[in-house]
Formats: C-alpha cells, structure tokens, sequence
C-alpha cells in the first residue's frame, strides 16, 4: 500500500558519500555519516542487523574502519527493512562513570581509581546534550556487582564507561571502555601507558572519546572546560583525592584528616580550587559539629573566598563559600553562592542539598522543598535528601508526601548500608525516618546501633534527640540533645525550628538549652 506521507530514505552512493572520498572510513563517525543515520544507530545495528564492521586491534584498544563496498552490498539486502528509519540524530545521550578497579598489586589505590572517574564524569557533566548520572549513584550500583544491562537500568542511562588502573611507583597503565548497557556491547576501548604526571592528558583524552562517540558538537568554552586540568601538580592531586576519601566518611577524626590533606594539596599547589574549596567544607563542618570554635569559621571563610578569587566559574568553589557564609549567619551572601552554584551547574547535588538545608534553617519551608526535590532528582540514589524532605513536606501538612519520601529513604539507606555498612550517618538517619514512620522498635534499634559506633559524635547526639523526643523518651533526648552542644553542636536556629523536637519545647532543660545558644 502507497502511503504519500511515508519518507523514503535513499542509500548515499558511493561516488560521492557525505562521509567523503575513499574506500574505506576510518571512525564509527565515519561510517555514520556515510550512512546518514547517528552513531549510536550503525552501533546498533553492527550488534543486530550484522553491518561489517572491522576493528583494527593494537596494544592500546582497536579501531573500527569499514568498506564502502561490503556497507553498499549490506544495504542493499536491507534498505526494505530498515530504510524508514529516521536519520535524525540519536536523542537522549546518557551515561553513568563507574569507578575504576584497582589492578595494583597492593591493591591500596582505590580512592586514585574513584578520583580518576571523579574527573571524568566532572568533565562530561559539562558538555551539552549529555545526561550524566550521579557520582554517588554511579558509584553505589558498582559495589553492587551487577551486570551492564542492570546497571543501565538502575540508572537510567544507556552506556556505561568502566576501567581500571594499575599504578606502579610512577608509572601508570589506564584501561578505559565504553559499553552499551542495552547489551554489554563495547563501543570503545583504550589503554593508556604513562607516567603520573600523564594523567591529565589521560583523562581529557577519555573524554574527547566519549564526546565524539555521542558526536556531540562543543562550542569553545565547553571544548575549553574539558582540557582544563584541575591542578598542574599530580602530587597536589593525590593529596586532594585522598583527602576527598576521607571528607566523604563525615567524622569528626575523617574531618580533621580531610583537612590535613587539603592543606597539604594547596602547599604543593597555592592555586589549586578544589582544594581550598574541600578545606573549607571542613572547617565549616568542624565549626558547626565539633566545637563552635571561631578560628574553624574564621577558616572557612577565608578558605572559601580564596576558591571563588581563584575561579568564580567553579559550582563546587561557590557552594562552598555558601556553606561557609551559611554558618557565619551572612545569609543574603550565603544565599547569593548558592544561587550563583546553580546557575553554573544546575545539576550539582551539593548545591541543592545545602542550600535547601540553609533555607530549612531560615524558616523557609517552601524553597527549601523545591531544593530538596532537585536535589533528588539529580542524585535518586541519596537517602539524606528524602528523609529530609519528609519533614518539610509534613509541615506544609503533606503527610501522605513525608511518608513517601521517608520510605524512600529509608529504603535507600539499606542499600546503601548494605554497600557501605560503617557509615553511621545513613544509619542514624535512617533510624529518624523509622521513628517518624511508627516503626518504634527498630528506630530504636537503629539509633542504639549508630550511637554504638560513635558515641561522641556531636551530629550523631543532635539526630539521637529528635529520634527519641519523636519516641517519647523525653529524658534520653535530653541527654542527648545536651551533650551533643558540651560537644560543640550549637545550630539555635536547627532547634528552634526542627518539628521533631517539638515535643520537647515546653521543658525547663530544653529551654535553657536554647538560653544558651547565641544563633
């Protein structure tokens, strides 16, 4: 049957393809342009329709190249099938960095080899037209072992890139690939044998790969951004990854390592971003959990402004000096950070989760909610955002929303837990969420679990108070509440507006509690 709006789709002759002159193309780029369809689609059909595709093995990966003369005799027994398919340009490029696997011998270079990928998705995060998945989600679905087609789905991404690192003294071997997780089809692959000092080179050149398999078009500023190495000093870079491995443990001992390694980076580097921008998210900590000590804030700040001085463009140097600003009660400006964080990289998580925090902390419910919800949409696999967001939502009286995202929650703190079982921040809050769900028994056998693992925890004592006050346990919540500030956790404004407590607010111990807090 004729069907006058069908379009047909001829076959480009090999007298004058648009991929250019020559018998044979030397890229999947190539071979898609002589084709007239997207990458992804000639990559789909090599897997499924057998296009003759050839691949150019070598110590370092393979090339792909193709025939013009065996793709016109392939077409030719195809076109009736597969003609109608639209040439558009695929739609929806996404992909999900893995962290890559130690191959050392000592086996001791896993935060080298989540640094490595760190770098990689920061980079991809900035090229247009590209969903990138999280890092914590990235990085959590990799522990779990499973395979490509399950991870792409669990992350709602249509290829993964993976690799491994094996690091002898100075020397390096980077393996990298590129797979579609629709079937565990290698679209790419490469290794890389360098010095430490390469390293730079190697993870833009990882990049560039990925952009051109995507055939992405960058403009100059995002083309800029992709070669932009974070510092020019690979021992500066190995201090800041290890003290990144130490921030993301959120102890009170992590914390003060953290910052040891951080001061470290920036000797070796002065103008190193990330590493001011990492020391001054601990000092922030440091004053707000573990002492209220006005040198910690004086820190903080100076940190953070040196950061933004050094590159106001940077979403991560931004969010740190509002973080600082944040806690030295400067709100317009903290606020001011925080939205300029945004405006450079929507997508960051820690930008929407601490501003949303900030803005919990000032009364404003409403913003805070929105920021809660970006924050859980950029990154679906955090427990903190969703138990959080519950009590905003109970609030506003939406009760049966709370309860949603405190199961949400919960149920990614298991994971979670499962995955990482020492963290004792998804252990408390998720005991929160229990309490706040009327599952009394085990919120209290979860909050007795976390304060096993770190009784002098300030942050642990603070998230124990609201557990047991939500319990009716107005004396341990107390206790609780009371140490947690003799440990230095004196957030007046955290108390004064956290419905957990409210329970609690007509006591004479809470009360003077708060006579003792300045803000």
């Amino acid at each position: 049957m004729n069907d006058p709006s069908a379009k047909v789709f001829q076959f480009p002759s090999s007298d004058s393809p648009p991929g250019g002159a020559g018998e044979r193309l030397d890229s999947w780029k190539a071979i898609a342009a002589y084709l007239s369809r997207g990458t992804r689609t000639v990559q789909r059909w090599e897997r499924m329709e057998g296009l003759p595709v050839h691949r150019l093995r070598h110590d370092q990966g393979s090339n792909v190249f193709a025939y013009k003369k065996e793709l016109d005799s392939w077409w030719a027994g195809r076109q009736s099938d597969l003609g109608a398919e639209s040439p558009a340009e695929d739609s929806g490029a996404s992909i999900a960095v893995l962290p890559f696997s130690d191959m050392s011998q000592e086996k001791d270079q896993d935060y080298f080899c989540e640094g490595i990928a760190e770098e990689i998705l920061n980079a991809l995060s900035r090229v247009p037209g590209l969903r990138v998945s999280s890092r914590a989600a990235s990085f959590r679905q990799r522990q779990a072992g499973l395979d490509s087609r399950e991870l792409g789905r669990r992350l709602g991404v249509g290829t993964l890139l993976d690799g491994s690192v094996r690091k002898a003294g100075n020397q390096l071997r980077i393996t990298a690939q590129l797979i579609s997780a629709e079937d565990g089809f290698q679209i790419w692959s490469q290794r890389f044998d360098r010095e430490m000092s390469g390293i730079f080179a190697i993870q833009e050149e990882i990049a560039r790969h990925i952009v051109e398999a995507f055939e992405v078009a960058l403009g100059p500023k995002e083309t800029e951004a992709l070669g932009r190495a974070p510092t020019k000093d690979v021992q500066a870079y190995d201090y800041y990854l290890r003290g990144r491995r130490f921030f993301y443990q959120f102890g009170p001992q992590d914390m003060e390592f953290a910052r040891q390694l951080f001061q470290q980076a920036i000797q070796v580097d002065p103008d190193y971003v990330l590493a001011h921008a990492g020391l001054a998210d601990c000092y922030s900590y440091l004053y707000l959990y573990c002492g209220r000590k006005e040198e910690d804030l004086r820190q903080a700040e100076e940190a953070s402004h040196k950061a933004v001085e050094l590159d106001p463009n940077s979403a991560q140097a931004q969010t740190s000096h509002g973080v600082a600003l944040s806690a030295f009660a400067r709100h317009d400006e903290a606020e001011a950070a925080f939205e300029a964080a945004l405006r450079l990289d929507p997508n960051l998580f820690e930008a929407n989760y601490f501003f949303a925090r900030h803005c919990f902390a000032r009364g404003q419910q409403e913003k805070a909610l929105r920021l809660y919800e970006e924050a859980m949409r950029v990154c679906p696999e955090d427990y903190q955002a969703p138990l959080l967001i519950a009590q905003s939502y109970d609030d506003l009286g939406r009760a049966e929303e709370g309860a949603a995202a405190r199961r949400r929650g919960v149920e990614n703190a298991e994971e979670h837990l499962r995955l990482n079982p020492d963290d004792v921040r998804a252990v408390y809050m998720a005991a929160n969420g229990l309490a706040a769900l009327g599952e009394r028994e085990r919120s209290r056998q979860w909050a007795d679990r976390a304060l096993a693992m770190r009784p002098n925890d300030a942050m642990l004592l603070y998230n124990l108070g609201c557990i047991y006050a939500m319990l009716g346990l107005t004396g341990e919540a107390l206790d609780c509440l009371e140490k947690a500030a003799g440990l230095g956790l004196m957030q007046k404004a955290w108390l004064e507006r956290d419905s957990n407590l409210d329970s609690l607010r007509p006591h004479p111990r809470f009360q003077a509690l708060l006579n003792r807090m300045t803000q």
